[in-house]
């Protein structure tokens, strides 16, 4: 097949829905535990073609999966966090490193975060997926995660572990400080959470094992809860149980926390980490000319 042939197949491919062999990971030119970011890339632009291809219903079930996943590390890191003796910064690091298991379950475990998925909009910007494909995936996906973290939540106090201390007043802490933050605070740290965690995500699509994606997980990820930075689906999580042990707070409050770091999650995610990636390691008129040489 010559070369012309190729490009009008994969053309008529995209039209169909189907990624390109072009557009399609390639084989590492280097072997190894770390894939350079080209090919990271092409491994973002087939994950999130994938995503575009779930049927609603299972795309459901791995976002409530997903919600479950944040809201299990939420659980692990107020436990982590309490009577601890090393001091603010590390007992706060050392929160973060307990919430990773989130993530780890969410990317090694397989589920749908709508956070992470704000990568897709590399896919979207080389023109693998389409703008409705996207957010498609990323209202569904929200909107299931919340379902899953709060019914985490509601187990969590239904069994009756934080009616003891220290994790009642850890719980009621947490929910509390969060609540407290001024609508312009939460965004910015939305911003800077979801940054964090796309890097999280991007690093661990780079890693060729199960280590790799771990360590490439749990340091973002630490840096963003030790640095007090705000995630949506972890608030849905951590909010709700702090209000149902007895944390000061309407439902309204809420609201307004989450609308706010959503908000800057999206524009953290899709814009300033999607963004600036793509425009580094991805961007088409780079991709084309390397091609035409």
């Amino acid at each position: 097949m010559t070369a012309s042939e190729r490009r009008a197949l994969s053309e008529v491919e995209l039209d169909r829905g189907v990624i390109p062999l072009s557009l399609a990971p390639r084989v590492p030119a280097v072997t190894g535990e770390i894939c350079p970011p080209t090919e990271t890339t092409d491994r973002i632009c087939q994950w999130s073609h994938a995503k575009t291809r779930l049927p609603l219903d299972r795309l459901l079930s791995l976002s409530i999966l997903g919600g479950l996943y944040i809201g299990l590390g939420g659980a692990l890191a107020t436990l982590a966090m309490s009577e601890s003796n090393l001091g603010n910064g590390p007992t706060r690091w050392l929160g973060g490193v307990a919430f990773s298991l989130g993530l780890v379950l969410v990317v090694i475990g397989g589920a749908e975060l709508s956070t992470g998925n704000c990568l897709m909009t590399i896919s979207r910007l080389r023109g693998v997926t389409s703008t409705l494909q996207v957010w498609r995936n990323w209202s569904w996906s929200f909107a299931a995660n919340a379902m899953g973290a709060l019914l985490l939540a509601w187990l969590i106090v239904s069994s009756g572990i934080y009616d003891a201390e220290p994790l009642h007043s850890v719980a009621i802490r947490i929910a509390e400080a969060k609540l407290a933050l001024a609508a312009p605070q939460a965004f910015a740290r939305g911003i800077l959470a979801n940054m964090l965690v796309c890097f999280a995500v991007w690093l661990a699509t780079a890693s060729q094992s199960a280590t790799g994606k771990f360590f490439g997980i749990m340091f973002p990820i630490s840096a963003f809860v030790a640095l007090g930075f705000e995630h949506s689906i972890a608030n849905l999580y951590l909010i709700p149980v702090g209000m149902m042990v007895g944390a000061s707070g309407t439902s309204l409050d809420l609201v307004r926390n989450i609308v706010a770091v959503t908000a800057g999650n999206l524009v953290g995610g899709a814009i300033v980490a999607g963004g600036l990636l793509w425009l580094g390691h991805g961007h088409v008129t780079e991709r084309k000319s390397t091609r035409s040489n």
